[in-house]
């Protein structure tokens, strides 16, 4: 099955669901994944909303690349399954294979994560994150800043 790519009028089309104004920025990666963030959050706030796959998509890599900014390195992978993955975090790290400190979870709870609306220990307390090593962790990053 192939891939629908974020576009403005993939973003426009969820946009328009909720009620929103139409998404008139640049037509590049970064703005368009920024914007279905906030468009992801909007469905969030307005009871629920369930965001389509592109869209909740450019929201998990908007965060995800975020998190890669904020606490460069290789010593963690992050996985948001199907939609991306990231290293990061400064530290030992590792060249092939499985990485020994993973973390791994839903779109869902990535976003609530990210944007503190769930902490991480309520996370891990209901198994809605999956983590191993001793340095997966995501206490001291989260929430994400997202200016």
């Amino acid at each position: 099955m192939p891939r629908t790519p974020l576009s403005p009028t993939v973003l426009n089309e969820q946009r328009a669901a909720l009620g929103l104004a139409p998404y008139t920025g640049a037509d590049e990666p970064a703005a368009l994944r920024r914007a279905a963030l906030d468009t992801v959050l909007a469905g969030i706030e307005a009871g629920g909303a369930e965001a389509s796959r592109p869209v909740v998509r450019g929201a998990v890599r908007y965060l995800l690349d975020r998190l890669a900014e904020l606490a460069p390195g290789r010593s963690v992978e992050v996985r948001v399954p199907p939609h991306a993955a990231v290293q990061c975090i400064d530290g030992p790290h590792h060249t092939r294979g499985t990485p020994p400190n993973v973390v791994e979870m839903d779109a869902a709870t990535w976003i609530a994560l990210a944007t503190g609306r769930l902490t991480w220990e309520d996370a891990a307390a209901n198994g809605r994150v999956r983590a191993s090593g001793p340095r997966a962790d995501l206490t001291a990053h989260l929430p994400l800043p997202l200016d």
